[in-house]
Parts: structure tokens; C-alpha cells; sequence
């Protein structure tokens, strides 16, 4: 196994405003970009080429990574002119494989932090002639999730949409987004035209008699397309809970990140990240959550599974839970934010606008 093909090209909406000025998998997870995990383990497991294709704010990745060689990668990058979806973003970049028509070729999704056993799902792939290996994953709620169910052997049986009623659930077996093409399988999809993988070419595949080959590896796996699930994947990477060679620091409670400051009677706990450059005060306290580069928490503020942007202040003695704040967003003194709350990128709020208990 040499190269793979990683899909970074998505808008993230889910996670605004943390991508109105970074795209998703440049967000900082355990204080380097997210993708920087990917493409480590992606290394770690032997690959050695890897094309990425972007398409929103396409130009951050080069500057980040160039060629990737401080990582021992071959990085190329392919860029989408339209949205193409999953399947039309394979083909994309098709071009750019070196491999044979039978050599396998490893494809991410951009957004998921797993604990896969990648050399495994190629010796599966190789094991059983596939044309297309997928990595499934056990959920205890598969209701959110289109369902994978398989046969004794692990050959994939069908792909099921979200079941909409207890019926419906026949599996807790899910599509972990990644998977091994035969190469030659990557030329028959569709060039030039918007194609899910998911939808059209797994159903299609499947239909036309061609082999699909589950693996289940229910090691940790999460989705980060949220940003609780965010705030949460990077506590985990922080305190080793997720694994990742990329953590740039012993795994524990707390990363506070070269330059930061922080206060000698600041409270950093539960796999917190302070980014470069940032500051918190005196007697603040930071559970869970991400502090990004140049921000600043004020004195007496009680953070908790937030996600603070970058530049960004929070003011003394406010009170943030389960939210995220914008880039160069100011949260004045004395405010209290619940959880789901979202302050847009340099939004302000003043002393005391915002409360859900008395101000006494």
C-alpha cells in the first residue's frame, strides 16, 4: 500500500463559524490542523503518496503542508472547479494515482478521527479479492447513519438509507468512511459530474454483481462534523483517548501550546488545548476545550467543552458551556452561554447582554 486519496473538499457547514475562514480539516484539533492526524497515521501505516482533493478554500492546504515531505508524504493536490461530491472527487483526481489496475488505493473522508487498524483493511481488501473494502463501525444508535448489514463472511449485502422506524434497523453496522478501491473500479465512476459514493456508486456496484467487502473495527471512531463533536475529538486526541502520532506533546490532561501563557492558578483539565499565543487569566477555568491561537480568557472565566477561535476574547467571570465563539468574536463580562450557542466571527457582545440566570 502506497497512496490514498484523502477528500478534503467540503464546505462544513455544520461547523460554522469555525470554517467561514478555515476549511474543516484545517480547524485545529489538539493544536495542529486535523488533517495533520490523518495524513500522520495515514504515514504511520505505511502510505507513502497521497492526493488530496480540496475544493472549499483550497488554497490554505499547500502553504500548510507543500509537499508534504516534512511528513516522509508525497502530497499532491487536485482542486474541484464545481463540487463534485464523494464519488465525483475520486475520479477527480484519478489522474494522479500511480498505481495498477489491481493495486489497492486508500480513500479517507476528511472529517473522521478513528483508531482504524489501516493495515488491516488492506489485508482484508487483498485477502478476499474485493473491488471495494469498507471500514464499518458499531453504533449503539445507528438511527442517524445509513445502515451496512453483511453476511457471515463479511461480504457487504446492501446499503440501507436511515431507518425510519425499529423495523428498519436490521444492523448497528455503519459506513466508517474509508475504504480500499481495486484501482481500476476508480475509472468507472462518472468523470466530470457531482457523484456519491454513498448513493450511487456503492448501490451500483453492489447491483451489477461486484464484490464489497466489510470490515468492522470497532476501535474509537467519531465524526466531527458537529462542534461539540469537534471540541470533543480533540480532548481525546489530548488525552490519548484517540490515538494519533501527531499530538505535538505528551498525552494528559492539558496541551498548552509553545507561547501561550497561562495564569499559575488557572485550571486546565480534561484534555484542554491552549493554543500558540493565547492567554488565560487568573483564577479561569478550562475544561474540554479548545483554545485557539491568540485568544484570551479573562479572569474568573469558567470554560467548559467549548471551542474559543482564534483572536477571539472571553470576558472575566463569564460563563461558556457546549459553545463555540468565532474568530476575533469579543463575549464581554458577566455573560452566561449555553450549550448549542454559536458567536459568529468578530460578533460582540457586551457586559452582561446574555444570561439564563439572575444577575445577582
Amino acid at each position: 500500500m502506497t497512496e490514498a486519496i484523502l477528500l478534503v473538499g467540503g464546505k462544513g457547514t455544520r461547523l460554522r463559524p469555525l470554517t467561514v475562514h478555515t476549511p474543516k480539516p484545517m480547524v485545529r484539533a489538539a493544536g495542529v490542523p486535523f488533517l495533520t492526524h490523518q495524513l500522520a497515521r495515514a504515514r504511520a501505516a505505511g502510505v507513502e503518496h497521497i492526493v488530496l482533493a480540496t475544493s472549499y478554500l483550497a488554497e490554505v492546504f499547500e502553504p500548510y503542508f507543500g509537499d508534504g515531505s516534512s511528513l516522509g508524504l508525497h502530497l499532491e493536490y487536485v482542486t474541484e472547479e464545481e463540487p463534485l461530491g464523494t464519488g465525483g472527487a475520486i475520479r477527480n483526481v484519478a489522474s494522479r494515482l500511480h498505481s495498477g489496475p489491481d493495486e489497492p488505493v486508500l480513500v479517507f473522508n476528511g472529517d473522521i478521527l478513528t483508531g482504524l487498524d489501516i493495515r488491516a483493511l488492506v489485508r482484508t481488501h487483498e485477502a478476499t479479492g474485493a473491488d471495494v473494502s469498507l471500514h464499518l463501525t458499531k453504533v449503539s444508535d445507528p438511527r442517524a447513519y445509513g445502515l451496512v448489514p453483511t453476511d457471515g463472511t463479511g461480504r457487504v449485502l446492501a446499503f440501507l438509507e436511515k431507518p425510519q422506524t425499529p423495523e428498519e434497523i436490521v444492523t448497528d453496522q455503519i459506513n466508517a468512511g474509508a475504504y480500499v478501491f481495486r484501482r481500476s473500479v476508480i475509472d468507472t465512476i462518472p468523470h466530470g459530474r457531482p457523484v456519491s459514493v454513498e448513493r450511487e456508486t456503492f448501490p451500483g456496484l453492489l447491483s451489477a454483481g461486484a464484490h464489497l467487502q466489510g470490515m468492522v473495527d470497532s476501535t474509537y471512531w467519531l465524526d466531527l462534523g458537529t462542534p461539540a463533536a469537534f471540541v470533543r475529538g480533540s480532548a481525546d486526541l489530548v488525552m490519548g483517548r484517540a490515538p494519533s502520532p501527531a499530538v505535538p506533546g505528551r498525552c494528559g490532561d492539558r496541551l498548552v501550546l509553545p507561547t501561550a501563557v497561562v495564569a499559575p492558578d488557572a485550571k486546565l483539565t480534561g484534555g484542554t488545548v491552549v493554543g500558540e499565543g493565547a492567554f488565560v487569566a487568573e483564577g479561569a477555568r478550562v475544561d474540554g476545550s479548545t483554545i485557539l491561537p491568540g485568544a484570551v480568557i479573562e479572569p474568573g472565566a469558567v470554560i467548559t467543552d467549548s471551542l474559543i477561535g482564534t483572536r477571539a476574547r472571553i470576558g472575566t467571570r463569564s460563563v461558556l458551556t457546549g459553545t463555540v465563539v468565532g474568530d476575533g468574536a469579543v463575549v464581554g463580562a458577566d455573560n452566561e452561554l449555553r450549550e448549542g450557542v454559536r458567536v459568529w466571527c468578530d460578533a460582540r457582545i457586551p457586559a452582561g447582554a446574555v444570561r439564563f440566570s439572575s444577575d445577582q
